[in-house]
Parts: structure tokens; sequence; C-alpha cells
């Protein structure tokens, strides 16, 4: 076997969003042996002193053209980084680093990922002709691979890849009610409203407390306070709740894990609260929650579509409070997520190959 080799890992790292903190997390403990990860990150210090990785600064492309230029492979690591919904510039960052890889003889793998939305015809056009230039791809929901097939191409399908991460074990009943909300243009003040006045119901009835739990640190920091300055926070619920820090996946697992029921927006929210058999109820502002949500057999709140009254807002949430999802759904999903750690394993052909 030759020397340690060193993959560029590319995703939405060290922006302090603990959901991409997890896929980061999967993807280091899936990586091959004799391979040596070089991260893209936007807070550098962060993520070397979280996970002991070296790195490069994601917001450069430049910069991390210049570090492909030191790797012997390329790695898009989990999340939906080819879409233009963020912005056109960012599926030509990745782009544009997909092309470079191939240009000079080096693999290119797409870990875990999620297509689109692509919303522009261009977008959709590039997109068709770079996938023929990837080594090998796995997507972590079926829409994604139907897509990537119905394009000529071949790839992998399970769950996303932070159900691989360990799961932890539940001590919730009779706990709290953790909230993973973060703000969307679906929920105005009146649907904000609705949804926090059935909350408060719940809260009261059970005698629970409520944590809100931040998941992107930069977006949905502070939202209790904003919708508590904007009135909308039912006096019974604000003397029931209050702002819960977590910094790491990990962190996120423990309160999930003591909790009596979460009622999560974000998609990985909802995916480690499960790891943590956590009661759950899913409010779905992307198809892709909604997706998760199914998958695991947890009642699922459309926000794209009118809201119902509060006593039917609250019915399932009721009902789910201290009773766990199905175990052999969660089972299902943490096998579909090992399909991931298959695809990484094709470095090892590139490993005693020069440059």
């Amino acid at each position: 076997m030759g020397a340690s080799r060193q993959a560029l890992l590319c995703g939405y790292y060290g922006e302090h969003n603990i959901g991409d903190d997890a896929l980061l997390a999967a993807l280091l403990q899936q990586l091959p042996s004799g391979w040596t990860p070089l991260v893209t990150g936007y807070d550098q210090a962060e993520l070397a002193q979280r996970f002991g990785v070296a790195t490069c600064p994601r917001r450069s492309l430049k910069a991390v053209l210049a570090a492909l230029g030191g790797c012997q492979a390329l790695i898009l690591g989990g999340g939906s980084l080819l879409q233009d919904a963020t912005s056109w510039r960012s599926l030509i960052y990745y782009l544009a680093l997909i092309g470079a890889a191939r240009l000079s003889g080096k693999p290119v793998l797409l870990w875990g990922q999620g297509l689109g939305p692509l919303r522009r015809r261009s977008s959709r056009l590039l997109v068709r002709l770079a996938l023929p230039l990837v080594t090998a791809s796995s997507w972590r929901d079926p829409a994604s691979a139907v897509q990537v097939r119905r394009w000529g191409g071949t790839c992998q399908e399970g769950s996303d890849p932070v159900w691989s991460l360990p799961p932890v074990a539940w001590r919730g009943s009779g706990g709290p009610i953790v909230l993973c909300f973060r703000s969307t243009p679906l929920l105005g003040p009146a649907q904000w409203r609705l949804v926090l006045e059935a909350l408060a119901d719940l809260a009261t009835r059970s005698d629970r407390q409520v944590l809100w739990l931040p998941f992107h640190r930069g977006q949905d920091t502070g939202l209790l306070e904003r919708l508590k300055a904007e009135g909308l926070v039912p006096e019974a619920l604000a003397a029931r709740s209050r702002e819960c820090q977590v910094t790491s996946p990990e962190q996120a697992m423990e309160v999930f894990a003591g909790a009596g029921l979460v009622l999560a927006m974000r998609l990985h929210g909802l995916i480690l609260a499960a790891q943590a058999s956590a009661p759950c109820c899913a409010l779905s502002y992307d198809p892709k929650v909604a997706a998760a949500a199914l998958a695991i057999g947890c009642p699922c709140l459309d926000l794209e579509g009118p809201l119902p009254a509060a006593p039917a807002l609250v019915a399932p949430w009721q009902a789910q409070l201290d009773r766990p999802l199905a175990p052999e759904l969660i089972d299902a999903q943490r096998q579909a997520a090992q399909v991931h750690a298959a695809v990484l394993q094709r470095l090892l052909r590139f490993q005693g190959e020069r440059t």
C-alpha cells in the first residue's frame, strides 16, 4: 500500500450549522484508511479544533482550486450542493471544482448528495453534462437518484449519511418539548401565531418546558426573542420557553434524548432526534423534510399549504408525546445509509497510483 494520500472534502462546512457538521462527522468516519482529509470551511479554526483536520477557506474558489492541486481526490460531501436555489454562483463553484479535478485526472466522488432544486434550464444542462465526469456517486433520496438515472447516470441510492452516526438511547419520557425551528417565508405573522398558540396549548396541558434549539447558529439563534418582540408568542408559552444552545451534533442528540417530543423544521434536526429515538413531529418548509418524515413514519405538517385550526395542529403532537417512532423504520434508514461508505471505498483503487 502506498503512502497516505489527501482528499479535498467540499461542503457547507464551518458555517455554524449543526446539520452540516453532522454530515462532516459521518464523512470523516467513513473515509478509507490511507486517506487524509483537507476540508473546505468558513470557520476554519472551529473546524480544526472540533475535528482535528486541515482546512482551507471554502468561500475563495481560487484558494480551494489551489488546495485541490495538492490533493489526489475530490469529494463533494453531503447536502444538496448541485443546486441553484442558493445562487447560480454556488452551482458554478462546485461544477468548476469537478471540472478541474477531472482535467487533472483525479477521481471525483459525490457522497450522500441531494440533487437540486435546479430552477434554470442552463443549470440543468450544466449538471447533466457534469454528471458523466463523476467517478462514483451516492444520493440521499429517491427523487435525486431517479433524476440522475433519467439523465443516463449510474448511482447508489441510500438515506441521508447522518443516519450512519452512532445512535444514543432515549430517556425522555416526561421530558421537555424541543423545537428545531427556523425562519421561513412560508410562515407570516398570522401563521406563526397559529403554530405558537397550538404549541402553548400542548405545553400547558402537558406541563412541559419548551426548549428552542438553534440548529443554524447564524439563522436560528434569537428566533424566540424575535417572535416575542413581534407579539406572536403567547404568555403561557413564553413563560415555559428558553433558548438552548448546542455546538455539536453530539450535544444536540443529548438534548433530543431527554425530550418528550421534538418538533423539527430542520432536516438534520429531525434525523438526529430520530437517532436519539425521541418522539418526533416534522414541520416541512422543503420537500426533503417531508420525504424524511415519511420514511420514518413521522407526522408532518406541510407549511406550503394552508394551516389547519389550532386543535387539528396540536392533535398529532399530543399523540406523539412520549411515544417514540417505530424502531424498525429507524433501523431501515440506518441500514440504507451504509451505501455511502461503499462509494468511498472506490478511493482505495487510486491509493497507490501517481497523480
